[in-house]
């Protein structure tokens, strides 16, 4: 009988996968020289040029030293951070932050791993982080999942530390690679100093999962507050026009000091909000990166 997991995982290859497939690769091609596989063309040979890719039959053919061109990729290793903190919950049921997260993990699990990319993920919580090392398989991604499903009642009531997280994964992380963050970024720390080190070796892409209860307070009249990270309950009147101010003010600066740290660090961000069709979403993801790669 199929798991929980594998279901999902069909759903999504039928739905994501298949639509994607192809576009994510191209979305990012290394800025580190490779061997190249792809021919894209020929150019004049110039000094400096290495001559092992010239084409000698056109050479000849011309009277003119000409290079073969090739669209030069690698195989990449890729780190999922996954963001498991208490705030990740939030959310309807049945599509809350956290399962969002895990669809989008299976989905980069996946359609890396097809490309025969390895990947691995760093399962980050208030406690100790749980890491499932990189591989390319179905039943790897699988394996990310059932980790995901694991640590799901496992959260601890402090504010999430993102600056540890990150520094975790740039710990893990020991040769160059692609490590993409799935978080909401609620939390403590100094985390853009923590951005800017693990950016400095590797390609860093941040997928920030967003919910409705993120950034608007219902106007519902008396109704209890939780902080998401500590359990903290407070009474308010959600009608109050100086708290409704407070709040969106509150939003806006939380978004404009991410918005700044990122841009500080390099690092592109891309807003998944829950309410959103994966694919549609995904795919504005790949275009945005590879309007900024051209």
């Amino acid at each position: 009988m199929a798991t929980t997991s594998e279901k999902l995982l069909l759903r999504l290859e039928w739905k994501v996968v298949r639509r994607l497939d192809g576009r994510l690769q191209g979305a990012h091609r290394t800025a580190h020289r490779g061997s190249g596989i792809d021919f894209t063309g020929l150019r004049t040979y110039s000094d400096g040029d290495d001559a092992r890719h010239i084409d000698w039959n056109v050479t000849a053919r011309l009277d003119e030293p000409h290079l073969r061109l090739f669209t030069e990729d690698r195989e990449l290793t890729v780190w999922l951070v996954l963001d498991r903190s208490a705030s990740m919950t939030a959310g309807r049921p049945g599509r809350g932050k956290h399962e969002v997260l895990a669809e989008l993990a299976l989905v980069l699990a996946r359609m890396f791993g097809r490309g025969g990319n390895r990947v691995g993920a760093l399962l980050y919580d208030t406690g100790a982080p749980r890491v499932v090392p990189p591989g390319t398989t179905r039943r790897h991604a699988l394996r990310i999942a059932a980790e995901l499903e694991r640590t799901a009642a496992a959260r601890g009531g402090a504010t999430t530390d993102l600056a540890e997280m990150l520094d975790a994964a740039g710990r893990l992380a020991r040769r160059r690679a692609l490590v993409v963050v799935l978080s909401d970024f609620i939390g403590d720390g100094d985390w853009e100093r923590s951005l800017q080190r693990l950016a400095r070796r590797h390609e860093v892409v941040a997928l920030r999962i967003v919910d409705t209860a993120d950034d608007v307070l219902p106007e519902a009249g008396l109704i209890v507050v939780e902080d998401a990270e500590t359990g903290e309950q407070l009474v308010v009147d959600s009608t109050d026009p100086l708290l409704q101010v407070r709040f969106r003010a509150a939003v806006d600066a939380r978004d404009a000091r991410l918005s700044a740290g990122m841009r500080r660090a390099g690092v592109p961000v891309h807003r998944i909000d829950t309410d959103r069709d994966l694919a549609e979403a995904l795919v504005e993801v790949v275009a945005r990166t590879q309007d900024r790669s051209a």
